[in-house]
C-alpha cells in the first residue's frame, strides 16, 4: 500500500463516524430529530439551545472547522497547544439562522399524544372479578386475559398455553379445563375478545346478539360455511343452506356490521395514536408553489455561556495546575463534539430543504393540480444527479419524511415511480397507470368484477400495452383483492 493510500484509508476511518452520524441525522423525521436533539443536549453540557434569553446575546453558533480532530488518540493533545481565542471568537450569525423564511413557524412544543383510561389488560381483569372462579380457575384466567393480544386475540394453542402455565406459573392442568376458562373470557367486553381466529371471533359476536332471522342465518353461515363465505362462494352458499340471495345479502349485511379486531376499538389500551408531523410544507401562492421546512427542524443552538466563561478563566490563569489542564481538554473535546453537532445540524437543514426543492420543481405540474395523472416519472438518481447528491441520501429524505401540501399530507416517496412507455411512445409514469387502474376497478360492476384479463384490455383500450401479470402486480401493489374477492350482491 503506497503512502497516499494508507493517508486516504486513514483519512476515511476518521471522517466515517461523522458522515455515518449525519447520515442517521438527514434520515430522522421531525419529532425523531427533536428527540435526537434533546439527547444530545443532555449529554453534551457544552451545547445549548436559543430559548434562554442570555444566550441570544451571544453568537457562539459557529466556529471553524478546520482544526477539529476525531482521532482516537486527541485526549494526548497538549493542553498548551490549544487556541483559546478560536473558542471564544464573537463570529456572525450563522447563514441558516438568519434564513427565517426558509421555516414555518411550527415551533411550538408538541408531544405525542397518549390514549387515556386504563390498560386493556386492566380493563378484562376487572370483568373478571364479577364472575364465580376458583382459584386455580382464576390464575388461568388471568394468564388467559394476559395473552390477548392489542387486535384481541388470543393467538396460540391451548397445549403451548397448558405448557407455558406448568412451566411459569407452576400451574398444572388439562387443555379441557383451559378451554372451560377460556369460555368464560369469551363472555367479556367487548365481544369477541379472546377469540382464536376471525371465524370464533365473529361467532362470539353473533351469538351474543338480539336473535332474528338474519342474525341466525348469519351464525350459521361463519359456523358452518365459513370457508365458501371467506372466498365469495354465494351460489355454493344458498345452494347449501337453501336461501334465496336476498336472504343473503340480508344475512351477509349483519356480519359487516361486526367487528373483526375486538381488541382495536378499546380506547384505554395505552396505545400510542400515529401522529404524524409533515416535515415541509407546500402551499401555491399566486399560482407559485412555495416551500417551508418545519420551523421544528431549525433549532437555534449556541455554544454554553458557561463554558465560554470556563475557558476565559483558563486563559487568565498564569499559574496553570493539571487539573486546571485536565479540566480545559474536558472542554474542548465537548466544544468539539458540539461545534461538529452545529454544523451537522445546519447540513441536514440545508440538505433536506434543497432536496425537497428539487422534488417540487420536478413535480410541478402534480404540485400545481393535485392530479396523480400528472406525476412525472421519477427515480432517486434523477434528484440525485439535479442537487449533485448520493442517491442514498435521497432516499433518506424520501422514505421518512412527509410533506403538508393542499391536497394531503403525502409521504415523500410516493412522488418516486418508474416509467413506462404508452401507445404513443410518450414516457409515462407507473403511479399514473395505477391512478386509471384503481378508478376503473372502482367504477366497474360489484356483481361481475373485472379480472386481470380484461383489465389489462380496458388499459390497453386507454393507450397503456400492460401485460396480465403486470396489471396482477399492480394491483397487488394498490392493495385491491382478485376480482372474485370484490364481487358484492
Amino acid at each position: 500500500m503506497s503512502l497516499k493510500q494508507f493517508l486516504q484509508f486513514k483519512l476515511s476511518q476518521k471522517l466515517s463516524p461523522q458522515q455515518i452520524q449525519l447520515m442517521k441525522l438527514i434520515q430522522l423525521p421531525t419529532q425523531a430529530f427533536e428527540q435526537r436533539l434533546k439527547q444530545e443536549l443532555e449529554e453534551n453540557p457544552a451545547l445549548d439551545t436559543g430559548k434562554e434569553s442570555e444566550a441570544l446575546e451571544d453568537n457562539f453558533d459557529e466556529f471553524d472547522n478546520s482544526d477539529t480532530e476525531y482521532e482516537e488518540d486527541s485526549d494526548n493533545i497538549d493542553a498548551e497547544d490549544i487556541n483559546i481565542d478560536e473558542y471564544l471568537s464573537d463570529d456572525e450569525v450563522p447563514e441558516y439562522r438568519t434564513q427565517a423564511n426558509n421555516y414555518s413557524a411550527d415551533d411550538e412544543e408538541k408531544t405525542m399524544p397518549y390514549a387515556a383510561g386504563t390498560s386493556f389488560t386492566q380493563h378484562l381483569i376487572n370483568q373478571l372479578n364479577t364472575f364465580r372462579l376458583t382459584e386455580n380457575q382464576e390464575e388461568i384466567a388471568y394468564f388467559l386475559v394476559g395473552s390477548v393480544d392489542e387486535s384481541g386475540y388470543i393467538r396460540r394453542s391451548l397445549a403451548d398455553i397448558t405448557d407455558d402455565l406448568a412451566f411459569t406459573q407452576n400451574i398444572y392442568t388439562t387443555e379441557e379445563e383451559v378451554e372451560q376458562v377460556l369460555k368464560v373470557v369469551h363472555q367479556l367486553d367487548p365481544a369477541g375478545v379472546g377469540a382464536r381466529n376471525l371465524q370464533e371471533c365473529l361467532s362470539i359476536q353473533l351469538h351474543r346478539k338480539e336473535q332474528s332471522p338474519d342474525v341466525a342465518l348469519a351464525t350459521t353461515i361463519i359456523d358452518k360455511g365459513f370457508e365458501q363465505f371467506t372466498k365469495k362462494h354465494y351460489k355454493k352458499l344458498m345452494q347449501k343452506f337453501n336461501i334465496t340471495e336476498e336472504e343473503l345479502k340480508e344475512a351477509i349485511e349483519e356480519i359487516e356490521r361486526l367487528n373483526p379486531k375486538p381488541g382495536g376499538s378499546y380506547a384505554g389500551n395505552n396505545k400510542m395514536v400515529e401522529h404524524i408531523v409533515p416535515d415541509f410544507a407546500i402551499k401555491i401562492v399566486d399560482g407559485e408553489l412555495e416551500l417551508t421546512l418545519n420551523g421544528r427542524n431549525a433549532p437555534e443552538l449556541h455554544v454554553s455561556r458557561e463554558y465560554n466563561n470556563m475557558l476565559k478563566g483558563y486563559k487568565a490563569t498564569k499559574e496553570k495546575s493539571k487539573a486546571q489542564k485536565d479540566a480545559v481538554m474536558f472542554i474542548k473535546q465537548k466544544l468539539d463534539a458540539a461545534k461538529w453537532f452545529i454544523e451537522a445540524v445546519r447540513q441536514r437543514q440545508q440538505t433536506l430543504f434543497v432536496t425537497m426543492s428539487s422534488i417540487m420543481h420536478y413535480q410541478k405540474e402534480y404540485f400545481l393540480t393535485g392530479d396523480e395523472r400528472n406525476l412525472r416519472p421519477m427515480i432517486l438518481k434523477d434528484i440525485a444527479d439535479e442537487i449533485d447528491m448520493d442517491v442514498s441520501t435521497i432516499s433518506r429524505v424520501a422514505n421518512s419524511k412527509y410533506v403538508d401540501t393542499p391536497y394531503g399530507t403525502k409521504l415523500i416517496k410516493e412522488f418516486f415511480s418508474e416509467s413506462m412507455t404508452n401507445d404513443q411512445g410518450e414516457e409515462v409514469s407507473t403511479r399514473e397507470i395505477k391512478k386509471i387502474l384503481e378508478t376503473v376497478i372502482e367504477e366497474e360492476s360489484k356483481k361481475k368484477p373485472l379480472t386481470d384479463e380484461a383489465l389489462s384490455k380496458i388499459l390497453k383500450e386507454k393507450g397503456y400495452p400492460i401485460a396480465r401479470r403486470t396489471v396482477a402486480k399492480y394491483r397487488e401493489q394498490l392493495d385491491i383483492p382478485v376480482a372474485r374477492l370484490r364481487k358484492e350482491l
